[in-house]
């Protein structure tokens, strides 16, 4: 009877769909670049300025994943350095070398995230680089184009406001600068969009016929999302399940 009960559940288990994550391959990600990969998708526990903080610690745990997305956390408490950013703790889709902007049909991504706390001074956010170069590190790139979410606390975009737009069927205040050599484009939700689903294309579409954004000459970098953290905590940011395709 053991073992007819055990054969049944693992029947069971066998039959769920793949969009099921998968918890044993949770990770915990708390050294300075922690890096996990899976199933298409990458996170890394990136403290890249956390030197700027006087105190703190930061770590990210990878929750599940299928071909379908992931799940995972991030916990972290920062002080000191208020106008700088401490970490960008993010999960990414793996992305292919030599994609051009103006090749790829559609980027469709859903998500929905929560934060435990209204004690802090963050943002929650899409980072996506594209560069000339299909080799280009993953640390930068020629363009940088950001989805803000959430912007929580007295934290600004690089650059100035050109107004408001709107993009896949929702308002964004549009910022441009320069980070660098890099030109930024920040799309800033009015309020937090704790559930989103959208093709990013749009973005990149809408950038090419308003902002001359060269499609055909950029290469997809970098497709992630994660919370670029400035100060406060004790916080936990959750995304329930992350989900991102390049066609």
């Amino acid at each position: 009877m053991m073992l007819f009960s055990l054969s049944l559940i693992l029947s069971l288990v066998a039959a769920m769909p793949s969009t099921v994550l998968e918890p044993r391959q949770s990770t915990n990600l708390c050294k300075k670049y922690d890096y996990w990969s899976g199933n298409g998708y990458e996170c890394l526990n990136n403290l890249w300025g956390d030197g700027a903080a006087t105190s703190g610690q930061q770590c990210t745990y990878v929750d599940g994943s299928s071909s379908s997305g992931v799940k995972w956390h991030s916990t972290w408490t920062w002080q000191g350095g208020p106008n700088n950013v401490k970490s960008y703790a993010y999960c990414g889709r793996q992305v292919p070398k030599g994609r051009l902007i103006s090749s790829i049909t559609s980027m469709q991504t859903s998500t929905s995230w929560s934060y435990s706390t209204q004690d802090l001074r963050a943002n929650v956010a899409y980072d996506i680089f594209t560069a000339a170069d299909p080799n280009h590190s993953n640390s930068g790139g020629d363009y940088e184009l950001m989805i803000w979410l959430a912007r929580l606390g007295d934290i600004y975009p690089i650059g100035k406001s050109t107004g408001t737009v709107t993009v896949a069927g929702k308002s964004w205040d549009l910022w441009v600068g320069m980070n660098g050599q890099m030109q930024v484009y920040s799309f800033v939700a009015a309020s937090p969009v704790t559930s989103f689903s959208a093709d990013v294309k749009q973005f990149f579409s809408f950038l090419e016929s308003k902002q001359s954004f060269p499609s055909s000459k950029q290469n997809l970098i970098v497709f992630q999302i994660g919370s670029e953290a400035f100060t406060g905590g004790p916080a936990t940011i959750k995304f329930d399940n992350w989900a991102a395709t390049i066609n």
